[in-house]
């Protein structure tokens, strides 16, 4: 038996001239390996060709096969053998390639539905010599359609981000949706490092990404602050992501092609939920403090605890200043330059508790256009920064103000009663935390008016 009948394929060409069984086991190889099934037929319908693709989906080993006369009488029925014939050799006469579906017989006698695609032979001459079909079933060539579909859905119309990155934590594939996110064109973003992309939080996205080439997916989505460097502008987002590692199906190992990286933009609902878990806090710390304040025999001590309490996670120093001449009317601002003492401040040093400082009575000295003057004179908050630049420029700036040396951001509220000021709260940041928002205005004059409340009852006591 020749090398050609051995791989399934018959000899069409006479005896086999030294040298071509080397090319006979090559066909044979090739065919062999190929993930669809194949079989061809001469011009005279002749199976000539038959893989082992075609022999697990049919049962037929190539001995079989080669060399009967179409698939009537074994691989269709009966009554379908002169159809699916007719419409396999069509194939000789028709330009390009034709696409069927037939339903095949197995060897033990069941029935498969195949897809074939099928077109013409050309021999030497260029006449039609035969035809070739392959053919998979159907349903795994769905499966096949449904993964591309699905693929070229997700990179084009998804309505989130899909980023497929190569396993040098580049870009690889970017759909529109993450273009639009990332604030680039869907091509200027492919083979750019991530660090170019994107600022705040790239580190902990390519941990991540690392991770999952290394040891697979995560069991679930990830939230991750980022700030995107789009060019009109760095943006800070909050992205919701998923990854899957990719690996080739045609390595017998999982060799890792990258990672597919999944991402919503969940940055508005994180914000409102933020500012809801921040608004209870804040809540709760009033309510707290107007419960201890309660228990205080003394006003003014009642006054510091709600300094303390509003402390937590708002500010990292509170400064409460009282007005040293007449508490100021609505409009008071033409009776000169008020003039404030110093009546609680929480300790310089080790944090504790506020202590009262205002036995002595002695005036601040703050200079003409401090914060805290602007405050009283205006009857409203005031927020105030030390602005970019060195730490030394920083200190210099909160000392002028008789601020602690550390602060850089300053928030004032009016302590107001019965239509008067009766001084200032001071609340100061440092360097750690971000600069005071409207928000953060709106809590400090909620703490003031507390405050204020209880140094009303504290003037009228002196005055009995």
């Amino acid at each position: 038996m020749s090398a050609s009948r051995r791989s399934g394929t018959t000899d069409e060409l006479g005896p086999e001239e030294p040298g071509e069984s080397g090319g006979s086991d090559l066909l044979a190889a090739l065919l062999d390996g190929m993930d669809a099934a194949l079989c061809a037929f001469d011009a005279d319908g002749v199976v000539t060709h038959w893989n082992r693709e075609a022999e697990r989906i049919l049962g037929w080993t190539a001995a079989e096969a080669v060399g009967r006369h179409g698939f009537a009488g074994w691989a269709v029925r009966s009554a379908d053998a002169e159809e699916v014939q007719a419409r396999l050799m069509s194939a000789m006469r028709a330009p390009g390639r034709q696409v069927h579906e037939f339903a095949l017989v197995t060897k033990d006698g069941g029935r498969v539905l195949v897809r074939t695609q099928s077109a013409a032979v050309r021999g030497p001459d260029g006449e039609p010599a035969g035809v070739y079909c392959a053919f998979s079933e159907v349903h795994a060539q769905i499966d096949l359609e449904r993964s591309i579909a699905l693929s070229e859905a997700l990179l084009e119309d998804a309505a989130w981000g899909v980023v497929l990155v190569d396993a040098d934590l580049r870009p690889a594939v970017v759909n529109a949706f993450a273009a639009r996110a990332l604030g680039i064109g869907r091509t200027s973003a492919l083979g750019r490092p991530l660090g170019e992309l994107l600022g705040q939080g790239v580190e902990e996205l390519e941990a991540a990404l690392a991770h999952v080439l290394a040891e697979g997916a995560p069991p679930a989505p990830a939230e991750m602050w980022v700030t995107v460097r789009a060019p009109q502008g760095e943006r800070r987002r909050c992205w919701r992501c998923g990854f899957l590692r990719l690996a080739s199906p045609l390595a017998e190992e999982p060799v890792p092609l990258g990672v597919g990286w999944l991402f919503q933009d969940v940055t508005e609902a994180k914000q409102v939920e933020q500012e809801a878990s921040l608004l209870r806090f804040r809540t709760n710390q009033l309510h707290r403090a107007a419960r201890a304040a309660a228990e205080c025999e003394d006003p003014a001590e009642a006054a510091t605890l709600h300094l303390d309490f509003a402390l937590a996670g708002f500010a990292d120093h509170a400064l409460l200043d009282r007005v040293a001449d007449a508490p100021r009317a609505e409009g008071g601002a033409d009776a000169g330059p008020p003039r404030l003492v110093r009546l609680a401040a929480t300790p310089a040093g080790a944090p504790g508790p506020s202590l009262l400082t205002g036995a002595a009575g002695l005036p601040v000295r703050y200079e003409a256009g401090h914060p805290a003057l602007q405050c009283v004179e205006r009857a409203g908050s005031v927020r105030a920064d030390a602005g970019p630049g060195p730490a030394e420029r920083a200190r210099e700036w909160a000392l002028q103000r008789q601020w602690p040396a550390d602060a850089v951001h300053a928030l004032c509220a009016a302590v107001r009663s019965r239509g008067r000021t009766l001084g200032v709260v001071t609340f100061l940041r440092t360097a750690g935390r971000s600069r005071f928002e409207r928000s953060d205005a709106a809590y400090a004059e909620d703490v003031a008016l507390r405050i204020a409340a209880l140094l009303d009852l504290a003037e009228a006591d002196r005055e009995k």
